[in-house]
């Protein structure tokens, strides 16, 4: 009798600390389309992914430390619902633009999206692990496409020519978030190097206004790199006027003699169940690239959407961009590159 109690206990004690981690979440997003791209050779059609939102797995958790401390972990991992698969090849890191480029010390990344610890409480946030450039958040915060699809600004986007990896995300970051400031927000981040090749090692900061109808933001940061580093700046902002929201950003990177600055102007518009979104990008390092897109995301319930998005990037001879990958090749530059996409997106 004793040893079933004892077993009771033990158990109901376990169970005690099962409920306290009962704030882990599962999470995630998948995204299907039929994908077209003709770069001026032919259309190219594919079953794609990430129109909308980027496919993802993920687990997310926080515990109450007490006296407003929290401690939490946050896991994502990027998949190819297509194939069934995670969007890593194995010992690369892919960028958004296709460069696979090393995994630190040759490790593949599984939660390559994000892989973070955090202390959290009225003092703000500390976040370690590989995350987000604070550099970044710019790009996809104030583009209605969110930079995904064939309407993302990344189409036209890189980094003036530098090796850098530091465009979308870091490894070994050590981040600070301000708390709540009355619509002031910010951060700060540095990311170590650890002997990888380089291209990782990144030091930016992040600093905006966000009341009302009113979001603006402004970034900043470097990537060491051998002879010269990239430097890279940024400004977006929004306006929210109820039937419609405005929203621009100007970026610019440095590297050496090297310079490339990005344009965009976009809007979207809330039509009933859904959205209507609108943006014009260019680009300019050395020859320009312009690309114009357009879209609709019909909400059928608040997890599940339908959309289509349509775009165009028009090169200037010498450039080579395309309105997202599938495409067939054409290495001359110079030429149009269309694409569209109709697609299902569900998260949960």
């Amino acid at each position: 009798m004793k040893k079933s109690l004892l077993a009771l206990a033990a158990l109901t004690a376990f169970a005690g600390v099962a409920s306290a981690q009962s704030s882990v979440t599962l999470f995630g997003v998948v995204d299907l389309n039929l994908r077209g791209v003709d770069n001026g050779t032919g259309t190219r059609s594919t079953l794609s992914q990430d129109g909308n939102a980027s496919s993802r797995l993920g687990f997310r958790g926080v515990e109450d430390l007490g006296g407003g401390m929290k401690a939490g972990f946050w896991l994502e991992a990027g998949v190819n619902p297509d194939i069934g698969g995670t969007n890593m090849i194995a010992g690369t890191n892919q960028l958004p633009t296709g460069a696979a480029v090393p995994a630190q010390n040759g490790i593949s990344q599984f939660f390559n999206r994000r892989s973070t610890v955090s202390l959290m409480g009225g003092f703000g946030e500390v976040r370690l692990g590989r995350d987000y450039t604070p550099t970044f958040w710019n790009h996809t915060v104030f583009d209605p496409f969110g930079t995904n699809g064939v309407g993302s600004q990344t189409n036209i986007q890189g980094t003036a020519g530098s090796p850098a990896q530091t465009l979308v995300r870091a490894n070994n970051t050590v981040g600070y978030f301000l708390p709540s400031l009355g619509g002031l927000y910010g951060q700060v981040q540095y990311a170590m190097d650890e002997g990888a090749a380089p291209g990782n090692e990144y030091m930016g900061g992040r600093i905006g206004y966000a009341a009302g109808p009113v979001n603006v933001a402004g970034a900043y940061g470097e990537t060491k790199l051998p002879g010269t580093n990239l430097k890279a700046w940024n400004v977006g902002a929004s306006f929210n006027m109820g039937f419609l929201t405005i929203m621009g950003q100007v970026h610019e990177y440095k590297y050496g003699a090297n310079k490339q600055t990005n344009y965009l102007v976009g809007a979207t518009v809330p039509l009933g169940a859904g959205t209507l979104k609108a943006s014009f990008g260019e680009t300019k390092f050395g020859n320009k690239a312009t690309q114009i897109a357009v879209g609709y995301v019909y909400d059928v319930s608040k997890r599940t959407a339908l959309y289509v998005h349509a775009s165009q990037v028009d090169n200037d001879a010498g450039k080579a961009y395309t309105a997202g990958g599938g495409g067939k090749t054409n290495g001359a530059g110079g030429f149009k590159s269309t694409g569209y996409e109709l697609g299902l997106r569900h998260s949960f």
